[in-house]
């Protein structure tokens, strides 16, 4: 599913117009990537939480050549699925 199909969807779940729902769902993402790059936590109980972590610098090696080469330390944003969305998963 994309954003196009998602928007929809959510439109006809709400019944909300196609343009009521483009703002909704922007608004949601927005809101969620704004606060996880702040550093703060995004939980959704029942659905999971949005985070953001850090990975140190590190040296790895390019599978092609086996040449060393080296991480720059960096952020990352990670998601980790609530029990209720993992046991929907899972049947």
């Amino acid at each position: 599913m994309n954003k196009t199909q998602l928007v929809k969807k959510v439109a006809e779940a709400s019944g909300l117009t196609a343009k009521q729902a483009t703002a909704a769902v922007e608004s949601v993402l927005s809101t969620i990537v704004d606060t996880v790059a702040s550093g703060e936590n995004v939980a959704l109980l029942g659905f999971g939480t949005f985070e953001k972590k850090h990975r140190d610098a590190r040296t790895g090696r390019n599978p092609a050549t086996g040449e060393a080469m080296e991480f720059a330390a960096s952020d990352t944003p990670v998601f980790k699925a609530g029990k209720a969305f993992k046991e929907k998963v899972n049947g």
